[in-house]
């Protein structure tokens, strides 16, 4: 069974970049601030470039929801290897509040538009590290799911996954259609290429809205404030235990 893959790409914050609150607490900074693929989307846009590699996925079809910008995300993952790209267009601020249940309605609508049989995601994005949108899609499509994936193998309909817990590693097998969310050590992304770089820019993006979609991504929750984190106090060295334990009876931890 040949698959037909979809693979969410978000666009966020670089990873390198220091993050700053906006002086009016309503959320972080972006404007002129650098955006990539977000770095778990990137993990699950190369393992099915692979899966397609080894002829076990037929086609691979990266979306990214958001602003315009997003196009530039979508564009990394057709240089990887993607076949063809979706933008659901979302522009700012409404896509600033943005939640995981309603990305996942987009993902389960396209899943269905576009007959596919297989969804890998990041496991959280590392904006808001939600950790969401592939239980919830898999939820509103009643497929099941193999979340945190270090390792995945296709055998016949159904695909054995090698899940990360708190305990170590777990493996299970899901019947197919299903969603997987990568973990960091399912696989090492590749770097795009140059002639795959350019090849990308020239490759066309569909755009649609949620209206199109018939979706509904009112947010659910209001963002009250955003804070910095409280600023780490300096430590002390103790001479001995007796020296501790009076320490923290004066701060009161006992």
């Amino acid at each position: 069974m040949a698959l037909r893959v979809l693979v969410g790409c978000k666009r966020v914050i670089d990873y390198a970049v220091k993050v700053r609150v906006k002086p009016d607490k309503t959320g972080v900074v972006t404007d002129g601030v650098k955006h990539s693929i977000n770095p778990f989307d990137e993990i699950a846009i190369e393992e099915a470039v692979r899966l397609k590699e080894k002829k076990i996925a037929s086609e691979v079809v990266a979306i990214s929801c958001g602003p315009k910008q997003c196009q530039e995300t979508l564009r990394t993952a057709l240089a990887m290897g993607a076949d063809r790209a979706i933008h659901v267009e979302i522009p700012e601020p409404q896509s600033n509040t943005l939640e995981p249940l309603g990305v996942a309605k987009i993902f389960s609508k396209l899943a269905k538009e576009e007959d596919v049989n297989l969804i890998i995601v990041g496991k959280q994005a590392i904006d808001d590290d939600c950790n969401q949108t592939g239980q919830l899609t898999a939820a509103l499509l009643d497929w099941p799911q193999g979340t945190f994936a270090s390792e995945i193998t296709v055998e016949g309909e159904h695909m054995k996954v090698i899940r990360e817990i708190d305990g170590g590693l777990e493996t299970i097998k899901v019947k197919m259609p299903a969603v997987i969310s990568a973990d960091l050590r399912l696989n090492e992304p590749r770097y795009a290429t140059l002639p795959n770089i350019m090849k990308a820019k020239k490759k066309k993006i569909d755009v649609k809205t949620p209206a199109d979609l018939g979706i509904d991504i009112s947010p659910r929750t209001e963002i009250l404030s955003v804070e910095d984190p409280p600023v780490r106090q300096a430590g002390s060295k103790v001479e001995d235990v007796s020296e501790l334990v009076g320490k923290l009876k004066s701060h009161g931890f006992i």
